[in-house]
């Protein structure tokens, strides 16, 4: 139990008393901490395309940077799990061990998912080869615009948030975030044009 925890308190140490806590060494508030947001670090790295095993070493990296992260932690600015996602951001960059692979949660950003009832062979061959050229658009991208389009568009942080998180302005990460959704329609726009090119030839 935390030392921040009497018995019996219904109410639990929140992120701010807990980030402190460590600062002052508490692996207990460390422990709290990884309890809460382990699940987003690890989603946050699978979405930038590290494999399970890559994404479990980071995570693992990710809170034991928390200690010597937390002395400069800005309560007042940053909420916690933007900034603990942001650390998990910053050391994958700097770690990047395997290839980028494309996680099925990327491909659902506004589409309505099909049932598989509904899906006929012809419609999950289409989707598939759809998800390939997502895939390939998605890897395309240099890798700030993967972390902008992933913090902000899929795990929803304002651009407030995630350039806390990165270290850069809320601007930057609007201007990465509006160039990887241009890029991302774009090359969807033409594989759709020369998807439709090739079931015309092949009638």
């Amino acid at each position: 139990m935390s030392a921040l925890r009497r018995p019996h308190d219904p109410f639990p140490p929140n992120d701010h008393a807990l980030v402190a806590a460590v600062a002052r060494g508490d692996l207990s508030a460390l422990g709290e901490l990884y309890d809460r947001y382990h699940r987003d670090v690890r989603r946050v790295l699978m979405r930038l395309g590290f494999s399970k095993s890559d994404s479990d070493d980071l995570v693992q990296a990710t809170f034991l940077e928390l200690p010597k992260a937390s002395l400069g932690y800005e309560p007042q600015r940053e909420l916690c799990r933007g900034w603990v996602c942001g650390i998990a951001v910053r050391l994958a960059s700097r770690h990047r061990r395997s290839a980028l692979r494309y996680l099925r949660a990327l491909f659902s950003m506004g589409s309505q998912q099909r049932e598989r009832d509904d899906e006929t062979p012809e419609l999950t061959v289409g989707s598939r080869e759809e998800m390939r050229a997502f895939e390939a658009a998605f890897q395309a991208l240099t890798a700030k615009k993967r972390e902008a389009f992933v913090l902000l568009e899929l795990e929803g942080l304002s651009a407030e948030e995630g350039g806390l998180a990165l270290g850069v302005p809320a601007a930057t990460m609007r201007t990465r975030l509006f160039q990887a959704r241009a890029s991302l329609r774009d090359a969807m726009a033409s594989w759709d044009a020369s998807d439709a090119n090739a079931k015309g030839r092949g009638r």
